[in-house]
């Protein structure tokens, strides 16, 4: 799904925006970049902005206009964050990550960003299927180009996964990072409660219900063997130090 999506920015002003939002693409697994009538681009700033996406930035397409860059999308989806006079299909990121996922016959996909003080103006717009809103903060709706192109591509990126999940290698556990056994853990409190004998902290012939509870609290812990092996090793600190002290 994502190799047929288009990330089409639309007279973009600062160069920087450009690399910042081929960063999110990248990020999220998305490739296709294409601009339309960008101000400054090639530009060392997007370059630089881009923090290593230069794949995308070297691929990109720049076309003169909108119609340019959709004319072989079967899906066209334009963002906006206005109320139009003219009613719209208005849907929310995950609402179209679903649909497009849904809809593999209206492939190629474009997405459409608007410049970044005006958005797409109202006939860019009409050249669209859907409207995406992404359902920001109504007291303050200034979301950066850039960080609208990451939270579109994260939606797509979360629907992919769905399909697509990452094969992640099983990790090679140390002895250390295995749970203790529970020998260990009975191990560490008798070691526990001689130390605390040792130091008056716990009177065998009155016991209450310290034991019962220090048990509970290992219990829970559910330590694994390089936590038992540290405390065992701080109670051998703590009778070396008595010991010290005593002779």
């Amino acid at each position: 799904m994502l190799d047929q999506i288009k990330i089409v920015l639309c007279f973009t002003s600062h160069p920087g925006n450009i690399g910042a939002a081929a960063r999110a693409m990248k990020t999220m697994g998305l490739s296709q970049l294409v601009l339309v009538g960008p101000k400054n681009f090639p530009c060392e700033e997007a370059l630089v902005r881009s923090s290593g996406a230069l794949d995308i930035l070297d691929n990109a397409v720049v076309v003169d206009s909108v119609e340019d860059a959709i004319e072989d999308c079967r899906l066209v989806i334009g963002t906006s964050s206005r109320n139009r006079a003219l009613p719209w299909p208005l849907i929310e990121p995950r609402e179209m990550a679903k649909f497009i996922d849904g809809k593999p016959e209206s492939r190629p996909v474009a997405i459409l960003f608007g410049r970044e003080s005006v958005g797409l103006l109202n006939e860019e717009l009409q050249l669209c299927h859907y409207h995406v809103n992404i359902p920001a903060n109504p007291e303050y709706m200034s979301l950066n180009l850039a960080s609208a192109v990451q939270i579109i591509s994260y939606e797509l990126r979360l629907k992919h996964l769905e399909k697509n999940p990452i094969a992640e290698e099983p990790l090679e556990l140390k002895d250390s990072e295995l749970i203790a056994t529970s020998e260990q853990v009975d191990g560490l409190y008798q070691h526990l409660e001689q130390t605390m004998v040792n130091t008056e902290f716990f009177d065998p012939e009155n016991p209450k219900l310290l034991s019962a509870r220090i048990r509970r609290l290992f219990a829970k812990s559910h330590l694994n063997q390089g936590e038992v092996n540290i405390l065992r090793g701080f109670l051998s600190s703590i009778e070396k130090y008595i010991k010290r002290k005593t002779n």
